[in-house]
């Protein structure tokens, strides 16, 4: 028997989380209302007026399902009927190997999915508090004002670390008679533009990037900078060769005379038309005179042109093991759930497959059925029960195999073992679907 099934349960927060759970649960025959300050007001980093805007990349991650944990749960979404699967799907630029979109589109295409459901009301405003009654929290990463001290308030703490984006350059202005097409070992075709450099060159990049002004903010300890998204230059003072094994390394990169390079920084599209790149792994923290500056000494981007230059901003997220369990329902009152960043699961993906099961566990209390969590052995029940599992120094987790046991398999072949542990995870989620189905 349906219980409440007329009770508007109230989504707070537009972003990939909250607009999977309004989806969700309006599809399951809710009513819901969505709140969210744009177009009223932003925050500072946000600049569309549109939801689910995709702030620091316009990348999803790898979309390989059977080698990669993020491009696992994507297929894990895709089963459960995941909103942000459909709209990537629509929205996707060319990207190899990995899921881009072009962020504007993907945006405007949740925007109006969600503003054209019947079952959906979307009300502009500020949440000052954590509302009563069935609800889903959503606020994101960067949570403040009011509400955050409220969350502070009921959860009893409130944690923080530093995230940081890279900058845009115009396409046009990339030189590509010092650039060349082609993505990593030949794979995903001509989607990356590669814009190599020589010894000579990268040192005085290197010696640039380590010297330059940092944008002023507020101290913080280098333990609250998320390693997913640590600044270029912070990575780069580890060593001098740290940014040749990660986001410039050279390897299996090749131009069309078969010339390897010493270090090479990678353009990704930014959009469909693909008038604006990304610079991959490029995030930073550094003044926007200095990231001019700094950037410009790449060969190929001499002359760019900086649509968008990089920043760093604070991110806020809940002890959620002291408050939360497993299925994303407050400890303190169950009938409040929270999803997205703000729970400690980190990434775009993350975050969406969090409001998709936070509203199936909510809709189950709602129909008087008890949680039923996701096999542990599938991405998002790995997730939801890192976010409850006892933890004294819980930080932000990406999907990753480790979670899945990949250690314990007793497969040595890491290809075998990681396509092992994808196809049991997607077995395991087709049965889940079904039985949250009945």
């Amino acid at each position: 028997m349906l219980l409440r099934k007329m009770e508007r349960i109230k989504v707070v927060g537009a972003g990939l989380a909250g607009c999977e759970a309004a989806w969700r649960l309006a599809e399951e025959g809710f009513e819901v209302e969505l709140a969210d300050i744009k177009p009223r007001s932003f925050t500072p980093a946000h600049s569309n007026a549109g939801f689910a805007e995709l702030v620091c990349s316009n990348s999803l991650k790898s979309n390989d399902i059977y080698g990669n944990a993020c491009g696992l749960l994507k297929e894990e979404m895709r089963v459960l009927g995941s909103l942000t699967m459909q709209a990537a799907e629509v929205c996707a630029v060319p990207a190899g190997g990995a899921l881009a979109v072009d962020r504007d589109k993907f945006s405007a295409y949740i925007t109006e999915k969600i503003k054209g459901h019947p079952g959906i009301n979307v009300v502009c405003g500020e949440v000052s508090s954590v509302p009563g009654g069935p609800c889903v929290v959503a606020t994101g990463p960067l949570t403040a004002g009011a509400l955050a001290q409220d969350i502070a308030r009921i959860t009893g703490s409130a944690l923080h670390f530093y995230d940081a984006s890279a900058p845009i350059v115009s396409a046009e202005s990339v030189d590509m008679s010092r650039a060349f097409a082609g993505g990593r070992y030949g794979k995903g075709g001509d989607d990356y533009v590669n814009c190599p450099m020589t010894g000579e060159e990268y040192e005085e990049f290197y010696a640039a990037l380590v010297s330059a002004e940092r944008a002023d903010l507020h101290s913080f300890d280098k333990r609250e900078i998320f390693e997913g998204c640590m600044p270029l230059e912070v990575m780069a003072a580890r060593g001098r060769d740290t940014l040749r094994f990660g986001p410039f390394r050279p390897v299996g990169l090749r131009d069309g005379e078969g010339r390897a390079y010493y270090a090479v920084l990678q353009l990704r599209r930014e959009n469909l038309g693909g008038s604006a790149y990304n610079l991959v792994g490029c995030q930073t923290n550094l003044k926007f005179g200095e990231q001019k500056r700094v950037f410009s000494l790449v060969p190929a981007l001499r002359n760019a042109e900086f649509l968008r230059y990089g920043v760093m901003h604070r991110n806020t997220y809940v002890n959620s093991p002291a408050c939360l369990n497993a299925d994303f329902s407050l400890k303190a009152a169950p009938e409040v759930f929270f999803a997205g960043q703000i729970t400690g699961v980190e990434g775009y993906v993350e975050s969406a497959a969090s409001g998709i099961l936070a509203a199936i566990h909510l809709a189950r209390k709602l129909r008087g059925k008890t949680a039923i969590l996701p096999p542990e052995f599938t991405v998002c029940g790995a997730l939801s029960r890192y976010v409850a599992a006892e933890n004294g120094d819980f930080q932000p987790m990406n999907a990753n195999f480790g979670l899945l046991g990949a250690a314990d398999t007793g497969i040595r072949d890491k290809k075998q073992r990681y396509r092992y542990l994808s196809e049991r995870a997607l077995k395991y989620i087709r049965e889940y679907k079904e039985e949250i189905c009945r």
